[in-house]
């Protein structure tokens, strides 16, 4: 895990280094380990090392083969780099380091852009070709790994971060009025490649653009899974779709133990990271240690699970870590947290990903986090209104029960300057839900879920949080293979036992009931979703400061109705509508867009 950013220039000047390493001081926390840099003419690359595999400075990046003409820069792990590297040895090629991004380097010389199929793991790499002059950028398969881009028609520079490509300078921040559209009824997510400024783009997951030293690119996706039944699973019985679904759970989280060093858990007490963690143990994994995180309760709201990560942790004998935080340290964390975003999120759990993030960073450098189950195995209300219900209908039916507010009432809140003549969020999903591929609503859902809301909200979440404190977070339900399986699953075996059915039948086989037969818990952070004392001070802060006032994204006598009763307007999924705003707020003057 690391940060990387460079430039690549179109208009015949040199890269401009300096940019670089400016870019590359917001991303030290993402690799405390070690600091590089390359350039070459029109092209330079900026790295921050986390040293998780190969802690030899044989892996430093940016990585130079000579004898191939290729330079990289990489974020992420290869969980099969050994097997790749015994491979590409038996092709001929010679290795100076153990490291997984040396097997990218030349498994790239080997497939070309046909290396990302062979990679199984989390990543975003950045190759330059000496010879060509070509540089190319991929991302892997669910976008665990980020790329932010922002483009001029003299240059192209990217980045691990958004914040990092604002340091760089010369970066257009208007804001984008059909991303604060998604921002505002969406939840936050923000689909690639936009984001909510105007100068600053996404490299969409599972896609690899190709750059030519004119200027002119293409891209493509290499990969999106069916959510269709499969002919290979026919005749498929509940029996067999439980065998197949824990066996390829079991391969997912044993590919993630690859490491030079220990790896933990993220134990929230949940089925997922409880399943996980009993995953583990049946690996073998002695005195493997285990973090839950606790809050203050605040307006009548409990701020903890620690009741059920304590069965787990008893139960498989970890070395269990109990984070308690009060809510002054809430308070407190909240500017980091806000600043650790690389946009804008409303979700509460970013905060106590943060906090969480911050402790577990003391003690151990990798984990393995629960994210992703839900969208994968359907896991949320809003699946069960879908079941039956025609394609075509179904996005109504999602956006009733997923959407903030539709866009009529998006009109109440954002002046009118700011406002899109049409929905364009909905227009998003009735597209997203035409697509070929998707056999019912629910899978229709499912693949919108998991493709896009997942990708730029709970992945983006971890990967923000855990970075920021140099933590390495792997998601074994984001496994290619185990999406590409849960995808073929019939959707009444989804919505069963109230929702994801196949895999809390699986945990039946592998972990205590009573961590499985409960209510459906989320990270509680109350003083987020309550907002009163310092926590409602910050936002009114941020909505009425003058940067605040010169933007005028939003109606003030909006602003003014959330303020007069802070916790009266939630969205359908329990936010509160007025951290919403603020959230945005607090994002935008922290990170000095004006």
């Amino acid at each position: 895990m690391c940060g990387l950013c460079g430039e690549v220039r179109f208009d015949g000047r040199p890269a401009d280094v300096s940019a670089v390493q400016r870019m590359s001081a917001p991303l030290a926390s993402r690799g405390p380990d070690g600091e590089g840099y390359w350039a070459q003419g029109r092209v330079a690359f900026g790295h921050r090392r986390l040293s998780i595999i190969d802690l030899s400075v044989c892996g430093s990046q940016p990585m130079v083969d000579m004898e191939l003409g290729l330079t990289a820069v990489f974020n992420g792990c290869v969980y099969n780099y050994k097997e790749l590297r015994a491979e590409l040895q038996g092709h001929g090629y010679r290795f100076s380091s153990t490291s997984d991004t040396e097997v990218i380097l030349k498994g790239y010389h080997r497939w070309g852009t046909d290396v990302v199929h062979h990679l199984v793991g989390m990543f975003a790499v950045v190759l330059h070709e000496r010879d060509s002059g070509r540089v190319v950028l991929f991302r892997d398969r669910l976008g665990i790994k980020p790329m932010y881009l922002a483009e001029t028609p003299q240059r192209l520079r990217f980045a691990s971060t958004l914040p990092a490509l604002l340091a760089g300078g010369d970066v257009d921040t208007t804001i984008d009025p059909v991303a604060l559209h998604h921002y505002l009824s969406w939840h936050a997510v923000v689909p690639a490649p936009l984001t909510v400024l105007k100068g600053v783009r996404k490299l969409p997951p599972a896609t690899v653009r190709v750059v030519e030293p004119d200027g002119t690119s293409r891209e493509h996706r290499y990969w999106a899974p069916d959510h269709v039944r499969r002919e290979e699973f026919a005749g498929f019985s509940e029996r067999d779709w439980e065998d197949a679904v824990l066996e390829a759970l079991r391969t997912a989280v044993r590919r993630r133990l690859v490491a030079d060093v220990p790896v933990g858990v993220l134990l929230s007490g949940g089925l997922d990271s409880s399943l996980i963690t009993g995953l583990l143990a049946e690996e073998g994994q002695s005195d493997l240690a285990t973090y839950s995180i606790g809050f203050e309760a605040v307006g009548g709201r409990e701020g903890d699970e620690f009741a059920y990560s304590d069965v787990i942790a008893q139960r498989y004998a970890t070395n269990h870590h109990r984070i308690r935080v009060t809510g002054d340290e809430l308070v407190g964390a909240l500017g980091h947290a806000v600043g650790a975003m690389s946009e804008p999120m409303v979700s509460h759990d970013v905060v106590a990903f943060d906090l969480l993030s911050q402790q577990v960073s003391q003690t151990i450098r990798v984990v393995q986090s629960g994210q992703g189950a839900d969208e994968v195995f359907g896991g949320y209300h809003w699946y069960p209104p879908l079941a039956g219900v025609p394609v075509e209908r179904g996005v109504e039916a999602y956006a009733r029960a997923f959407f903030d507010r539709d866009h009529a009432q998006m009109g109440q809140v954002l002046r009118p300057e700011w406002m899109t003549d049409r929905d364009v969020s909905l227009e998003f999903v009735r597209e997203h839900f035409a697509r070929p591929g998707a056999e019912t609503a629910l899978d229709a859902a499912l693949r919108l879920d998991t493709e896009v809301m997942l990708v730029d909200d709970p992945v983006k979440r971890v990967d923000n949080t855990t970075m920021a404190w140099g933590l390495e977070a792997r998601v074994p339900f984001l496994d290619h293979d185990l999406v590409e399986l849960a995808a073929a699953v019939p959707p009444e075996m989804h919505l069963a036992e109230g929702g994801k059915g196949v895999l809390k039948r699986v945990g039946y086989r592998v972990i205590p009931r009573e961590v499985i037969d409960r209510p459906k818990g989320y990270f509680p952070v109350p003083a987020i979703t309550h907002l009163e004392g310092k926590v409602l001070g910050l936002v009114k802060d941020a909505l009425s400061s003058e940067a605040a006032r010169r933007r005028g994204l939003f109606r003030p006598e909006y602003v003014s109705h959330l303020l007069d009763a802070p916790n009266e307007e939630l969205t359908p999924l329990r936010g509160n509508k007025l951290w919403q705003l603020g959230l945005l707020e607090l994002w935008l003057q922290q990170h000095g867009v004006d």
